[in-house]
């Protein structure tokens, strides 16, 4: 019936080739319109998979109970010095909070004015009795800075200093370290080379824990506007307006960056696009040279390269109307489309070219390869139909969708085929082909095929064992961040943070009744061996406040005056600057007389540093004012909030820290860091199994990664298992014999086993992106198995010599060649996507042409 009616349809084309090519220019108008006013696309990894499974279901709880932290984009602010990376985030992060055209909110989740007053109680008792004990030690040098903040003050701080040296009350070795520092700076400044100095790291006593970090975050809720391609890139470029626009650079050393899931969703996308345009050229290029040896007609070409764009512009606006917007899997129906559509044009120009050569005219040839392929392309593209339509059922919705269009586009290329190709034709009257269309060299290997039958068929048995053998090796990695171009700025960024245990993404979280709860919980999980730290609201409230507080206050009352001193002492003038530093400077050299240590040394370089500042231009001083005296300013404000610590319990946390644990219902979350690398996989499954032991409805990546992993793996099963059914039953209705569905089906299987196997001893995994070709080669390969087997079983001899084998032949090489040419992109996910395509284009080729015939064997009678 159907073979019937695409034998009419070639036939109308034959007829009337004008009404035909009007009524297909009509269609393909309307497409175009309603493609391009309906395109949209998206580049969530999350998208391809079904919100309906518990795990998203636990990932969307979390983004309904705090949908502040969607859609989030993270900021890195890092300084040479902590003073630096302070006062630039401080200054940025007030700058993006007052751009509301771009930011919806703007927190500092590691600073800001809480932090700044309790950070120092969040240390051990220990760790705090040795900071305040730092800066009590420092209060002969913290007075005259406090109380005279400029250049003349820090010169006058070393005479202090110096004055207790030369009264033999403390040793010139003690303020080493701020000499050598100083010196350094200076002598860099002077050299014209990058120069920075830090207070609060001179100031750092080794037993006081952490230093103070050169690195600070903002975390920002952009603005997204979803009607463009990337829709973070405009609150991106404020926040690099900004920075440059309060010289937040290299150059003051200060670097800003972005990452986060907008900012690494764009560079997605424009990671797809960087060399779409290169990629395009090869695919059309390599398409066209293997349809001119294919059919060695420019005229032939012309018509299939307009047919496949025809059916290629309809197909993406059926896509658009049945699944409304692509994402990074449905995206591939395009090379899936050209790859798999010109199988039916190329089927049916070789088999015209060979009618035409034994003598039959356009329209008669037309009609007689309409007759002969009728049955065959209609059992193929239902067999690639159902193949794809199998994913339908299953969980990922990526595949799902992709199966929606590419078989849509199976009825569409086989439609085009049979109309528009054949209108092409009647009009561009291609010439008669000069030689043979099939391959008369392939004689030999008919003859041996058929000798040695058996040990091909052995061979290829052997070849499956193997691969079989192989399966448990094969790689299943389903990060999504192992898709993501290495190079760009965001993911670059992503993978500096991930260095650091407790800034990486690859955290858990999960949502618990009240906060109480979510604090039993925290407790829990960090006694785990795979935790490296379970936070929840609690974890921002101190614990044994009560002693902390007692030594802040005690060093309060010691350094209360000095670093709030009573009378500031006026600016000095730039000849009062340079007369103290030349002053500071004899004293230096006085004190280190004539010894050679390392203090007596470094106190020289000091006072060359600021003999030739005092004898310098006042533009020398004010760089060093700025390289000294404007840390300073940030040292002593920090030391200022410190120093007034207070009581801190749940009630008091700031609304912004505690809104980010505490949902407005009630409920309370706890973020869970795993110990190790976590970069890891195994790492990560050992953490993640150990969590959800203690919470089974946590979330967040790692839980995601690993159960995308199996719900992916579950849906190539599952789809693989329908698959199978349905076109077994198909073929079978049609070819009516168990052991031709057989003959049809084998070589297809046996061509996945063989691609595994390739997958592992070249150490290729299987991802999100590359695992499509598998439902390709599922498709290529039930299309080529059921030409053979028709042909076979209408008492078709010499396979390989047949017009037939050409086509089948050229269809795979322009298939490879569309795929093919995804290997040449910069998406990893891509690239990954075209090496495993061709990889199983060449197996299913083999196939098709050495195990298919072998698997057949002698002709058969015709069937009646």
């Amino acid at each position: 019936m159907i073979a019937r009616t695409l034998q009419q349809l070639v036939a109308l084309g034959v007829r009337r080739p004008f009404a035909v090519l009007a009524a297909c220019l009509a269609l393909v108008a309307g497409a175009t319109l309603f493609a391009a006013s309906h395109f949209a696309m998206t580049t969530d990894t999350a998208a391809l998979i079904s919100p309906e499974i518990e795990w998203r279901k636990n990932e969307k709880a979390i983004e309904t109970a705090f949908p502040q932290l969607r859609d989030v984009l993270l900021v890195v602010v890092d300084g040479k010095t902590p003073e630096l990376a302070e006062a630039a985030t401080v200054k940025l992060s007030a700058a993006l909070a007052a751009d509301t055209a771009h930011f919806r909110s703007v927190q500092r989740p590691d600073g800001g004015a809480f932090f700044d007053r309790e950070g120092l109680l969040f240390g051990s008792t220990t760790g705090v009795r040795a900071s305040t004990k730092a800066l009590i030690d420092a209060q002969p040098l913290l007075g005259p800075l406090a109380s005279d903040p400029s250049l003349r003050g820090v010169a006058n701080a070393f005479a202090t200093m110096l004055t207790g040296v030369e009264r033999g009350e403390i040793p010139l070795s003690r303020i080493d370290l701020p000499m050598r520092t100083m010196a350094d700076a200076l002598e860099a400044s002077a050299q014209g080379k990058p120069a920075y100095f830090s207070w609060q790291e001179l100031f750092a006593e080794p037993g006081a824990g952490a230093t103070a970090p050169r690195r600070r975050l903002i975390l920002a809720q952009p603005k997204l506007d979803y009607g463009a391609l990337q829709p973070g890139e405009d609150a991106v470029a404020a926040i690099t307006a900004q920075a440059k626009a309060l010289g937040l650079d290299a150059t003051h050393g200060i670097t800003v960056r972005t990452t986060g899931e907008v900012p690494l969703a764009d560079e997605e996308f424009a990671t797809l696009e960087e060399n779409i345009g290169f990629v395009g050229l090869v695919m059309a290029a390599a398409m066209l040279v293997t349809l001119w040896f294919a059919t060695r007609s420019a005229k032939i070409v012309a018509a299939i390269v307009v047919t496949i764009i025809a059916g290629l512009v309809v197909t993406t606006a059926l896509g658009l109307a049945a699944v409304g917007a692509l994402n990074l899997i449905s995206v591939a129906f395009i090379p899936l489309f050209v790859g798999l559509g010109v199988d039916f044009g190329i089927q049916i120009a070789v088999r015209f070219n060979a009618e035409r050569l034994e003598g039959a005219a356009t329209g008669a040839a037309l009609e007689r390869a309409a007759v002969a392929l009728g049955a065959p392309l209609a059992l193929a593209a239902g067999a690639v139909f159902l193949g794809f339509g199998a994913f339908l059922p299953t969980d990922y919705i990526g595949i799902a969708e992709l199966g929606i269009i590419a078989g849509l586009g199976m009825i569409v290329a086989l439609v085009a085929s049979v109309t528009v190709l054949p209108a092409m034709l009647m009009l561009l009257k291609p010439g008669t082909p000069r030689r043979e269309v099939g391959f008369r060299e392939a004689a030999p290997l008919d003859r041996w095929l058929g000798t040695h039958r058996k040990a091909v068929l052995w061979a290829f048995g052997l070849s499956m064992a193997g691969s079989i053998a192989l399966l448990p090796l094969v790689q299943f990695d389903f990060n999504p961040l192992h898709l993501r171009a290495k190079s760009g700025p965001a993911m670059l960024t992503l993978m500096d943070l991930m260095r650091d245990p407790l800034r990486t993404p690859n955290t858990i979280n999960v949502l618990t009744a009240s906060p109480q709860a979510a604090r039993a919980l925290a407790a829990k999980l960090s006694a785990l061996p795979e935790v490296a730290e379970a936070v929840s609201v609690d974890s921002f409230v101190p614990a044994d406040q009560e002693a902390k507080l007692a030594v802040v206050q005690d060093a309060a009352l010691l350094l209360d005056a000095t670093v709030n001193p009573f009378d500031l002492t006026p600016p000095p003038s730039d000849a009062e600057t340079a007369t103290v530093l030349a002053g500071v400077a004899q004293q230096l050299r006085s004190a280190a007389g004539s010894r050679n240590d390392a203090a007596a040394r470094n106190a020289v370089r000091l006072a060359t540093a600021f003999d030739r500042l005092a004898k310098g231009s006042p533009t020398a001083r004010e760089r060093a004012s700025a390289l000294l005296v404007t840390p300073l300013g940030t040292m002593l404000d920090q030391i200022r909030a410190a120093l007034q610590a207070e009581t801190v319990t749940r009630e008091t946390l700031p609304p912004e820290i505690a809104g980010n644990w505490v949902a407005k219902d009630g409920r309370a979350l706890v973020q869970v860091f795993p110990k190790g690398d976590s970069n890891d996989n195994a790492v990560l499954r050992r953490f993640t199994k150990a969590v959800r032991a203690v919470a089974p409805n946590a979330s967040g990546l790692p839980v995601a990664t690993q159960e995308a992993a199996g719900t992916v793996a579950w849906a190539f099963v599952q789809a693989g298992i329908i698959a199978l059914a349905l076109v077994s039953g198909l073929l079978f209705l049609v070819l009516r014999d168990v052991k031709e569905v057989a003959f049809t089906l084998a070589p297809v299987v046996l061509s996945g086993f063989l691609t595994l196997g390739s997958c592992v001893l070249i150490g290729q995994p299987i991802n999100f992106a590359n695992i499509i070709a598998f439902p390709l080669l599922f498709g290529v390969g039930v299309a080529f198995h059921i030409y053979f087997v028709m042909a076979w079983r209408g008492g078709a001899t010499d396979l390989l010599q047949s017009s037939l084998a050409r086509a089948v032949l050229f269809s795979a090489l322009a298939t490879g060649g569309a795929f093919g040419s995804l290997w040449l992109s910069q998406h990893p996910g891509t690239a990954s996507m075209g090496k495993i395509l061709m990889i199983s284009l060449a197996w299913t080729l083999v196939c098709a042409l050495i195990f298919e015939p072998a698997l057949l064997g002698p002709p058969r009678a015709k069937k009646a």
